[in-house]
């Protein structure tokens, strides 16, 4: 998996919701066991401290735990995952109808935007690609 980090920023915010948001996305499944916080780190390219940090604030959230010797996994608790899924959606949500308002756009128009938005991403562009979500084009 490829880690996006920006210099510019606090490092650990960075790890620690990019981590949380591959539990909450399910690429690190309940139940999984995760690689070493040496292993981590240096796959983020990152100081093993840092991503340290980040691993105890998991565990404080209860979507990581520690088994001694054995290593740290993923929460079994999927009524943990989807509650903190549901949390971090509404949050975005949150986010994004407070800067559309800022911009003049009502709620209305603001889910309309976001429709088109994510229609002109479903159709195919040339050669049949469909469009990610970053601009991108991906098949």
């Amino acid at each position: 998996m490829k880690w996006h980090i920006d210099v510019h920023q606090p490092i650990y915010p960075q790890l620690l919701r990019q981590m949380e948001r591959r539990i909450l996305a399910g690429e690190y499944a309940p139940g999984e066991k995760l690689k070493s916080v040496r292993d981590l780190a240096e796959e983020a390219g990152v100081n093993p401290n840092t991503m340290q940090r980040a691993m105890r604030d998991l565990e404080q959230s209860g979507l990581v735990h520690a088994r001694r010797t054995l290593g740290r996994f993923v929460t079994e608790d999927t009524a943990l995952i989807a509650q903190n899924r549901h949390k971090l959606a509404e949050k975005t949500m949150q986010t994004f109808l407070i800067q559309m308002k800022e911009m003049g756009f009502s709620s209305e128009q603001a889910i309309d935007q976001l429709r088109l938005f994510i229609q002109d991403r479903e159709q195919p562009s040339d050669g049949g690609k469909e469009k990610s979500l970053e601009g991108e084009n991906h098949e």
